[in-house]
């Protein structure tokens, strides 16, 4: 498989620019794994999948206004995107317009507590292949800065969106732990009423973290795309979840991820006695086709962007579900396209099942 293999065009009209309203009216395209067939729903129909017993996953990472822009020592401005947060006053960062040779200098973003700068110090590991990060020490702690971010930053939406969206449109209605710098996109479809209707119903609902970094989205740059490695972004599963987990695979229930992220999380946390295991990690797990899933039986996902991780993975689940599934999920894409589905992070939804 060459990366060239998971192209596909998409006219610039199909990329949704807000979430549709009420998030659950957005459209559903399912992909019947078993019969290979296509049906066109709307999302509030996805109960119609979803029975008493089933556990359905969701990522409840926070997106973050990690959006600031500063001064440099020379006057010159410098943006910067928080990534991850290291120690109480250590984080690591994308910034735009500094160099190798700035190493050592600060920066001072205006709207800030006065007196408070970031200085960036020598990375102490390699983050390769990016080679915009840096390592920053902020003059105050986390938690306080954690405070003012809403004040002071601004929300790091995807380039493709070219509307500004405040955190509120850009945040699933249960997002809980702050963390990461893009959203879990899966999740914008479901509402709380939605939600309230599936557990009345006897669906088991569940939450995994991830904090969606920069490796989510970067992309892949080797045609052979086994030497793609991704960046690691930090994962976490409470040991209530894990416990309840475990206890629905060996009671062979069905485990629905909603999104990428929740599958990554998943398949990571599975050991080898197919129990799902508790605590935190850093992920760069890199699932493309032929890998074999070990916990997720369904997916819930959105229109991804042409040879991009989140394609790959996708297809990898419809292959893994049945042979062939890579091809069909392809030519899902098209019919989409043609039946003018909205593509990405506000887009439409679907269902692998």
């Amino acid at each position: 498989m060459k990366l060239s293999d998971f192209n596909y065009h998409l006219p610039q009209n199909r990329i949704a620019q807000e979430p549709m309203r009420p998030r659950d009216y957005s459209r559903l395209f399912v992909v019947h794994s078993d019969t290979q067939k296509f049906e066109h729903l709307h999302f509030y129909n996805i109960s119609r999948f979803l029975k008493k017993g089933d556990v359905l996953v969701l990522n409840n990472s926070k997106v973050i206004p990690a959006r600031l822009y500063g001064t440099k020592e020379t006057g010159g401005k410098v943006e910067v995107l928080l990534v991850r947060n290291l120690s109480t006053y250590r984080w690591h960062a994308m910034l735009k317009n500094f160099s190798q040779k700035e190493i050592g200098k600060t920066i001072v973003v205006k709207k800030m507590v006065p007196g408070t700068i970031f200085k960036i110090i020598p990375r102490k590991w390699s983050l390769e292949p990016f080679s915009g990060m840096w390592e920053m020490e902020c003059s105050i702690p986390a938690s306080k800065l954690y405070t003012l971010l809403p004040k002071i930053g601004s929300v790091p939406t995807p380039p493709y969106i070219k509307k500004t969206s405040d955190l509120a449109t850009y945040q699933t209605l249960y997002a809980k732990t702050p963390g990461s710098v893009a959203a879990p996109t899966a999740g914008f479809h479901f509402t709380n009423r939605l939600l309230s209707h599936l557990t009345k119903k006897g669906v088991e609902i569940h939450y995994v973290t991830l904090h969606v970094g920069p490796g989510t989205f970067a992309p892949i740059r080797e045609d052979d795309i086994a030497s793609h490695r991704m960046h690691g972004e930090i994962a976490h599963i409470d040991m209530k979840t894990a416990r309840s987990l475990t206890k629905a695979k060996k009671e062979q229930r069905r485990i629905i991820a909603v999104g990428t992220t929740t599958v990554r999380t998943l398949e990571y946390f599975t050991n080898e006695k197919n129990g799902v295991e508790s605590g935190t990690r850093e992920i760069g797990l890199f699932i493309y086709p032929g890998y074999q899933f070990k916990t997720v039986n369904s997916l819930i996902t959105n229109f991804h962007l042409p040879e991009s991780t989140l394609l790959l993975l996708v297809c990898a689940f419809a292959e893994y579900k049945n042979q062939g599934g890579m091809t069909k999920i392809l030519s899902a894409y098209r019919e989409a396209v043609k039946k003018k589905y909205r593509f990405y992070s506000f887009g439409d939804a679907m269902l692998i099942e």
